[in-house]
């Protein structure tokens, strides 16, 4: 697919691979875009019932490449503005695109699985997740809040405390304690494994009803996910901005 997002489809399955492992697959805005446009060709097809994601090298996912991505701050600013038919924004879409899908998308998790990265995996309908792999939602260490669909998904899994505790205090968690409080659906010395034998397991349903149960939970869950999703952006753009000037006076000097 391009743009460090790699997609293999065996049989009835998709695998979506974050392909950029020297950098621990740091998200830039050109593998979000990737991210949609390879959800978005797996809805098209009806063969697919089930997608497995995860991350080639040593992470899942390590977050945003801030250094890469505030370096252009048009960039960011253009890929700020949702799309009003979808209510979500380039760095939503990469991960909600998954949540639109038909089909159970299974995220398998090792190393590194932080800020976008986490994100990511949340928007996932299960996580699967190495015995040392390790999460944090690490935005406030850049001075930003999850706006990645962080605030819909977090508090969904594992409740407002939880979600705030990990959010404020940018904690890094092993995956046993992420199992612990619903991050993680399981840890599984392997997960890639385990997600296809979820996938089998699922795919012995009718596909109707397995979609009608993703669309079923999705809008009798608590607040709508657009509201949220534009509460998101009014918080972070002020934050993102504040943060590439800042970055650009360092340069500067």
């Amino acid at each position: 697919m391009g743009s460090d997002i790699a997609l293999r489809l065996d049989g009835n399955r998709a695998y979506v691979t974050l392909d950029r492992p020297d950098k621990h697959n740091g998200l830039t805005i050109d593998m979000l875009r990737g991210l949609i446009d390879t959800a978005h060709t797996i809805a098209d097809r009806e063969d697919i019932r089930a997608v497995i994601l995860s991350g080639n090298g040593p992470s899942f996912s390590s977050g945003l490449d801030i250094g890469k991505t505030t370096g252009d701050p048009l960039a960011i600013v253009r890929s700020f503005f949702p799309l009003p038919w979808r209510g979500t924004n380039t760095f939503q879409e990469a991960c909600w695109a998954w949540q639109r899908l038909r089909v159970p998308v299974i995220a398998a998790v090792h190393g590194r699985c932080y800020g976008g990265g986490l994100q990511i995996a949340l928007a996932a309908d299960f996580r699967f997740a190495t015995p040392d792999a390790e999460f944090s939602v690490m935005e406030a260490k850049h001075g930003l809040v999850p706006d990645m669909t962080g605030a819909a998904t977090l508090s969904r899994l594992i409740g407002i405390d939880k979600a705030l505790l990990l959010t404020m205090t940018a904690d890094t968690v092993d995956a046993p304690y992420a199992e612990r409080i619903g991050l993680v659906t399981e840890v599984t010395a392997d997960p890639v494994a385990a997600a296809e034998r979820l996938a089998d397991r699922i795919a012995t349903r009718s596909p109707h009803a397995v979609a009608g149960a993703k669309r079923l939970f999705d809008r009798s869950w608590q607040a709508g996910a657009r509201r949220t999703f534009a509460i998101e952006r009014a918080t972070q753009l002020p934050l993102i901005l504040r943060l590439a000037a800042t970055r650009g006076k360092k340069s500067a000097t």
